[in-house]
């Protein structure tokens, strides 16, 4: 074999390696675009807020076995599907991974929007 054709074939092999591990797990590139799309609509960041409280209710009401009203919670939810959407292809993530941290960085001021209500 010719040393350029292996030469070639190696830096086509490494230039399409680097480009996938460039590419973020789809749960991060859509936490990217749900945060983008929240961030820059006042309107959506009250329903984030909203979203995450009621988040927290079902929680509690899950946790007391009452399905009745986590249910009727859930249906409140139905307000921002952007962000409803994100929270299923959260549940593939590991928290401590780097995808997980990463997610947890690009919602934290969004997160700190709601602190300050």
């Amino acid at each position: 074999m010719h040393p350029k054709l292996v030469v070639a074939i190696l830096v086509a092999t490494a230039v399409a390696g680097f480009a996938q591990a460039q590419e973020p797990h789809p749960v991060v590139a859509a936490a990217r675009w749900v945060v983008e799309i929240i961030s820059s609509d006042p309107a959506k960041i009250e329903i984030y807020c909203a979203l995450g409280k009621l988040g927290g209710q079902i929680e509690d009401a899950n946790e007391a076995k009452d399905k009745k009203t986590a249910n009727v919670l859930t249906e409140k939810m139905r307000g921002l599907e952007e962000y409803l959407s994100l929270m299923y292809g959260l549940q593939t993530i590991d928290p401590e991974s780097d995808d997980g941290v990463e997610i947890e960085a690009l919602s934290s001021p969004l997160d700190r929007s709601c602190a300050q209500e």
